[in-house]
């Protein structure tokens, strides 16, 4: 699969993505937003694909928004109008929150493997993975408070859901690093490693781990988790209840019992 801003290899159904912008430390262009979208809906397609590690090339992990885009909005200044200088401002940001978001749409799981710097638009991106591992040496930051801005896409929303507010309010009113340390502490990361080397060899099992189960389930566990994030206990209850109607029929369950029966481990069809 070739890109021109991200590396993307798949071998034995795990799916490698990586920011490749090294030059501007993986910082994003409109291109490359539009072509994390396209790899991750297109991923999300691809069968072979049971989850996917996402990481940076070169010495950061993503430094978010690239900042030349970013002042090229200022150009909308020019636009007299009010209400249409609003308008292109807001399609312009639903632009980006649409290529953050399908991350979170996608239907596999997404994990974030990440080193050094995690900055600005860089933090909406892994607040949209499922799991998220770093270095010690790895630091997050919200750094749209130092370019006058409130971070608009998806930090806000959904860093509150996975650490405390007080905390996401701490880190976006001053724009502080999170260190990997910290980063555990807090559990923004599921684990912190020493080196780079010990994270992908960390994040690797992992994918290799889901990548055994069943795919149908995992696409279902993940399906039902992030319905889980915005509904009550209630309605969570009666979504799964309504989804295992159907799907706790499926060939993969029937495979699961057939090769307890023969003693093996059970082999899923993509």
């Amino acid at each position: 699969m070739e890109y021109d801003h991200f590396n993307v290899d798949i071998e034995h159904k795990i799916a490698r993505v990586a920011f490749n912008r090294t030059e501007k430390s993986n910082a994003l262009n409109m291109d490359a937003w539009l072509e994390m979208r396209s790899i991750f809906e297109t991923l999300s397609e691809t069968a072979e694909v049971r989850v996917i590690i996402l990481s940076g090339e070169g010495k950061h992990f993503c430094a978010g928004i690239d900042l030349e885009l970013l002042m090229s909005i200022d150009q909308l200044r020019a636009i007299s109008d009010q209400d249409q200088r609003s308008e292109k401002a807001k399609e312009f940001i639903l632009t980006l929150q649409q290529a953050v978001t399908s991350i979170e749409k996608c239907s596999k799981p997404v994990i974030a493997a990440v080193h050094n710097g995690c900055i600005g638009g860089g933090v909406d991106i892994v607040a949209a993975c499922d799991l998220r591992y770093c270095t010690k040496d790895a630091y997050f930051c919200i750094k749209e408070i130092d370019l006058a801005m409130v971070a608009d896409l998806g930090t806000l929303q959904r860093l509150p859901k996975i650490i405390s507010h007080s905390i996401v309010a701490e880190m976006a009113y001053t724009g502080k690093n999170v260190f990997g340390p910290e980063a555990k502490e807090i559990h923004l990361v599921n684990e912190c490693f020493d080196t780079e080397e010990l994270l992908h060899e960390g994040v690797m099992k992992i994918a290799k781990t889901i990548a055994e189960k069943s795919p149908i389930s995992i696409r279902g566990t993940k399906n039902v988790l992030r319905h889980s994030k915005d509904h009550s206990v209630k309605d969570g209850l009666e979504y799964i209840a309504e989804w295992n109607s159907t799907m706790l029929f499926s060939d993969d369950m029937a495979e699961v019992f057939e090769a307890m029966k023969e003693k093996r481990k059970p082999d899923f069809k993509d």
